[in-house]
């Protein structure tokens, strides 16, 4: 487990576990949730109001520091926004909706194989790979299909030449008078 891995770590290096910082640890590593540092104040601040902001910073960044936690940016979805997990996780690919912002977490053999591939390939030995694959959710693919089939029944797209010999949706220029 995980967050058994990250208390002996910081016990390790002679970090006290607060009851602050425990209910932080737990809340990323049990959450399952990505959550960022606002969230996780909030979250923290329900089982213990005394917390502070800069007790969930402080916090955040000697996890980060220490390799305990990983600070992702998500495909930046949210702008400048990062989320936290555990790193003592097994290994895995995050897949973003570009759209709604849904977070999946993919496990598996093709990931550990890629790993070796480029390990192979360039010499090389990887230490910590992330693995980031943004595009639509099967939801967000239908809304937007309805969406361009609308706008094409308004006149506000027109059919361009596609490079596969195709024809490709174009968004007309609105032009103001």
């Amino acid at each position: 487990m995980a967050l058994d891995s990250i208390k002996g770590s910081l016990r390790e290096k002679g970090v006290r576990l607060t009851r602050q910082r425990q209910i932080l640890l737990e809340l990323i590593d049990k959450s399952g949730l990505h959550l960022d540092a606002e969230r996780l104040y909030q979250m923290a601040k329900e089982q213990d109001p005394k917390l502070n902001r800069v007790t969930v910073y402080r916090t955040l960044k000697m996890l980060k520091e220490g390799g305990l936690v990983d600070e992702l940016d998500l495909m930046h979805h949210a702008g400048d926004q990062h989320y936290y997990e555990t790193r003592m996780k097994q290994e895995h690919a995050h897949v973003i909706c570009l759209r709604c912002g849904k977070v999946e977490e993919f496990f598996g053999e093709p990931l550990q194989r890629l790993r070796r591939q480029i390990e192979s390939h360039f010499g090389f030995q990887i230490l910590l790979a992330r693995t980031e694959v943004g595009g639509y959710c099967a939801h967000c693919q239908t809304l937007r299909a309805r969406e361009l089939e609308q706008a094409r029944q308004m006149g506000q797209v027109a059919p361009r030449p596609h490079p596969d010999g195709g024809v490709a949706p174009r968004v007309r220029a609105k032009h103001s008078a």
